[in-house]
């Protein structure tokens, strides 16, 4: 391990007042020009081990070497060439691109004529030039994403670590980052790039798997993959509902993992398992299975003991919604001006009931202001929002009574308790007395919540959050629910968890709008609307638009290949 950048021996870490060691005995090292992926669901030690390696917190026993230095004994060496950038990158929001990125470059002692080749360098590689003087609370996900690597940058660094990167930010903006970031590796930088994106694990040179503190797996992705081959499948051609085949076949002892893909139904067998009976799955008579080739995220759910499985608690207490008209959305010509901008831009669509109906787009691109009018939490300029009937622009107070809404930072309140939570919102929505009651301990049992019931949220883990939130949207038992990026952070097998209960809920009749920038999760989409410059510009179902976009050079292109074609040649379109 001599050219190694960093070597980690037997590193372990415990916190006070807990059980169980976030970390214990990670052994591996990190080489120069070369990007590691940090994988692991929540809870997995990825940030505390980032947080070792930048001399942020001292290991409880074991040994952490970075270029020959201690990172707690040689602290202020080691600033002169580590840069981090953390999940939660403290970017001053009232402060422009420009002044930024002078107060990182004070800190970091970059100073004189260098700072100003530096500032050219970096605001040229991210392609912030020419928003030096935009405040960073306007700049959309991916602007603030790229800054926040040009801080990290300051300094040249030799080891750069970042804490998930990608999260909220949309497909071609994660695109360019991680081309940023190739271009670093080829400078010979070592790159440390935690991420619940596991297409992304997938293209680093290394990968340390983690789980519960512990190392399960160290080396090349492919190595991983490779240990499953022969055994991921598809359903296709199947008759009926996707979401009842896959809680179908998530039931068989046989099956370990299932998610949708479009019109088909992806599955990870056991190894040595025999192939599922089409026939006793009830996928009809069309339906054939077909070998796949194997993902890492197959291979990640392998090496965690396999999915959480495909029934939900949540949709067998919840009631059938019933007396529901067929068409439970209805934009028309809607519109938003802010000032001259048009961010909605004459929208028109309709969302019919027990249909999952995706918003998909670039940061900036509308489709958040857009989902806020179907709420009822932002008025239109000009055109109609209805849902369940009710216009949102003369009665939004008595629409919101009747849907469930999750925002992308899950609203809930840090200063309550997670009971004191519940019972906010179930009073918010009009639950009282003995149902009110009812309805908060029915959810505290689903979502297994009763150890954190006197902790706030802000303390939660962020799969814990994400249960918390799902429950305050759905206690009154709403006919429809609004989701804004609900997974943004979680690791795939939460994901899986969050999906198992929309699809179960969906069975029951409920209408869902989801927001999302996890691609694979547009799959679970019955049809998306692809919004752009705030049009719609594309739109149908997942396979729809992936046959969109397929060529004789790309037959099979995934669902991000298409909203990467899609957007891109409707931006070429637009500048002829």
């Amino acid at each position: 391990m001599n050219d190694a950048l960093v070597t980690l021996e037997a590193v372990s870490k415990s916190f006070p007042g807990t059980d169980k060691p976030a970390l214990e005995n990670i052994s591996s090292a990190l080489w120069p020009g070369r990007i590691t992926g940090l994988v692991g669901p929540d809870g997995a030690g990825k940030t505390t081990l980032i947080r070792l390696m930048a001399g942020l917190l001292a290991p409880t026993s074991g040994s952490i070497c970075v270029s020959g230095l201690d990172p707690i004994r040689d602290a202020a060496k080691l600033r002169e060439f580590v840069g981090y950038m953390p999940q939660k990158f403290g970017l001053y929001e009232d402060l422009s691109v420009l002044e930024n990125l002078e107060l990182h470059a004070d800190l970091r002692g970059v100073l004189g004529a260098q700072r100003t080749v530096i500032f050219e360098r970096l605001l040229g590689f991210t392609d912030l030039a020419r928003f030096t003087t935009r405040l960073a609370g306007k700049l959309s996900g991916g602007m603030k994403q790229k800054l926040g690597l040009a801080c990290a940058l300051l300094g040249q660094p030799r080891l750069l670590l970042l804490d998930e990167p990608g999260v909220g930010v949309d497909p071609i903006s994660r695109r360019e980052l991680w081309k940023m970031v190739h271009e670093l590796i080829g400078q010979g930088i070592a790159v440390v790039w935690s991420t619940a994106y596991l297409d992304e694990a997938e293209l680093c040179q290394d990968v340390l798997l983690m789980n519960e503190g512990q190392l399960l797996f160290s080396g090349k992705p492919s190595d991983l993959t490779n240990r499953i081959r022969d055994r991921s499948f598809q359903i296709r051609h199947a008759g009926g509902s996707r979401r009842q085949l896959l809680a179908r076949a998530l039931r068989r002892p046989e099956v370990m993992d299932g998610v949708i893909q479009g019109h088909s139904v992806r599955l990870l067998l056991r190894d040595n398992a025999t192939h599922p009976n089409l026939l006793e799955l009830e996928a009809g008579e069309q339906a054939e299975l077909v070998q796949v080739t194997p993902r890492f995220e197959d291979a990640f759910i392998e090496a965690l003991g396999g999915g959480p499985g495909g029934d939900s608690v949540l949709a067998q207490r919840l009631r059938p919604v019933v007396g529901v008209q067929d068409t439970v959305v209805e934009a028309v010509e809607l519109t938003k001006l802010f000032g001259d901008f048009a961010a909605t831009d004459h929208v028109n669509f309709a969302v019919k009931r027990g249909e999952i109906f995706g918003l998909l787009g670039p940061n900036g691109a509308g489709k958040s202001t857009t989902f806020r009018m179907m709420c009822g939490l932002l008025a239109p300029t000009s055109g109609t929002a209805r849902v369940l009937g009710i216009d949102l622009k003369t009665s939004a107070s008595l629409a919101r009574q009747q849907l469930g809404y999750m925002a992308q930072k899950f609203s809930l309140y840090g200063g309550l308790t997670v009971r004191q939570n519940l019972m906010f919102f179930s009073g918010i929505y009009g639950l009282k007395g003995e149902r009110q009651k009812a309805m908060v301990n029915g959810m505290i049992d689903i979502f297994k919540m009763e150890p954190f019931l006197h902790t706030t949220p802000d303390t939660l883990p962020l799969g814990f959050k994400q249960r918390l939130a799902l429950a305050c949207a759905v206690m009154h038992e709403p006919p429809l629910l609004f989701l804004d990026e609900p997974t943004s952070g979680v690791d795939p097998v939460t994901r899986r968890e969050f999906w198992t209960h929309i699809n179960g809920v969906v069975e029951k009749g409920v209408t869902v709008m989801v927001t999302t920038h996890f691609m694979d999760e547009a799959e679970y989409c019955d049809r998306i609307a692809l919004v752009f410059r705030g049009k719609i510009i594309a739109a149908g179902t997942p396979d729809q638009l992936k046959e969109q976009v397929s060529t004789p050079e790309n037959p099979d292109p995934t669902m991000e290949d298409a909203f990467i074609a899609l957007v891109q040649g409707q931006s070429q379109e637009d500048s002829l």
